[in-house]
């Protein structure tokens, strides 16, 4: 099946040619950064997780929504899923892959990655986290080879496969839970110290993940013959609309656990992110968009007739990625540095080269997003011509 990647029309060769070009620059910056270490960003003594971290915890949540659409294929029998869930299972591949890689940039040594395979610690969050990821990612790359070889084949899959997808299920929750805990887990930290972490990032992820694949599922019926289908589209919809809610909802609970409560150390993160801390501010019209976005959206899905149009769903689901990315990344990786334990504040803004190197991060992903979808959909027009 691979033989179908390279063949295209020649604005997809442009298309992929465009994306080397860019994973060429976020490589060259990357080896600069390698060079002189990390000094050439804008982390600190205060701040030891920044623009790289804020990337992994978002799109954990993409590669963990896949699972809203093999649940529903799988195990409810809602067969008008089965013309999307290879794509859901092949957006989770890249997702994964780029999370990996931002832990690789993110380290002055990448080597120090292997000290967690040749020295595992069981009691480490970490360890847990690196398990879950590699685990989740080769299960996608099994389930959605051998599900997709045998709809090309017009044949059933292979028995094993079935085990393998139910497993699937609760290990994409797994790893969007597993990646929380990094950050409840620690008491130092008093804006992620929350048990209810673990249920904002798994409301985020079932609202953003989807919405992706909404605006992917629109574009592919725009320059190709597959159709993801109306009926499709609209219950992804109802997917997205329901976790939006439930992701304010739960960012409410905290506001007001937090302010109502009177907790000065979980206070002083949410007065730094929205209204400002000792004169400083610097994601304050960043945290104010998001919200805005968030509630714009939700106002948006809430009415059938807006929903059910696809130019304004499309609107809305831009507007729920763009938010959740800000809330989820910039937002939720910043306040938990800021201020410090001694209540310091030392503000954090990402660096050019950090910048740079994030776009080659994402081109890598949306190169393996291309080949894939591009593979996906080629035998999906094969079984429909034929």
């Amino acid at each position: 099946m691979l033989e179908l990647t390279i063949k295209g029309s020649k604005r997809y060769t442009i298309w992929v040619l465009i994306l080397l070009a860019v994973i060429g620059v976020g490589m060259g910056t990357y080896l600069w950064q390698f060079q002189e270490g990390l000094g050439i960003t804008g982390l600190s003594r205060d701040v030891s997780w920044g623009f790289y971290i804020a990337q992994l915890t978002f799109l954990v949540g993409v590669a963990a929504s896949a699972v809203m659409v093999v649940l529903p294929y799988y195990l409810h029998n809602y067969k008008a899923f089965g013309r999307v869930t290879i794509l859901g299972e092949f957006l989770a591949i890249p997702s994964v892959l780029m999370c990996l890689l931002f832990v690789l940039v993110d380290l002055g040594q990448p080597m120090r990655m292997l000290n967690v395979i040749f020295y595992p610690t069981p009691r480490s969050v970490l360890f847990w986290d690196m398990v879950v990821l590699n685990g989740y990612l080769f299960l996608n790359l099994i389930i959605g080879w051998n599900v997709l070889e045998a709809e090309r084949n017009q044949v059933a899959p292979p028995k094993w496969v079935k085990p393998l997808i139910y497993l699937s299920i609760p290990w994409a929750v797994s790893i969007h839970t597993v990646t929380a805990f990094l950050y409840a887990g620690l008491p130092g930290r008093g804006f992620w110290m929350t048990a209810i972490m673990a249920p904002r990032f798994l409301s985020s992820a079932f609202a953003a993940g989807p919405s992706l694949l909404i605006l992917l599922c629109l574009l592919i019926r725009k320059i190709s013959k597959f159709d993801p289908g109306r009926e499709q589209i609209q219950s992804l919809a109802k997917i997205v609309t329901y976790a939006i809610m439930l992701n304010v909802f739960f960012l409410l609970c905290e506001v007001f656990t937090v302010f109502y409560a009177q907790i000065p150390e979980h206070m002083d993160h949410f007065k730094y992110l929205f209204v400002g801390l000792k004169g400083h501010g610097a994601l304050i019209p960043w945290m104010w968009t998001s919200m805005s976005l968030m509630v714009f959206a939700i106002i948006m899905l809430l009415i059938p007739s807006v929903r059910r149009n696809e130019k304004t769903l499309a609107i809305a689901c831009v507007a729920i990625f763009i938010g959740t990315w800000i809330d989820k990344g910039l937002g939720l990786i910043s306040a938990g540095f800021v201020p410090n334990p001694l209540h310091h504040v030392n503000e954090y803004i990402p660096t050019i080269p950090e910048i740079m190197i994030t776009i080659g991060v994402y081109a890598i992903g949306a190169l393996v997003l291309t080949l894939l979808y591009k593979m996906a959909i080629s035998i999906k027009e094969e079984i429909a011509a034929a």
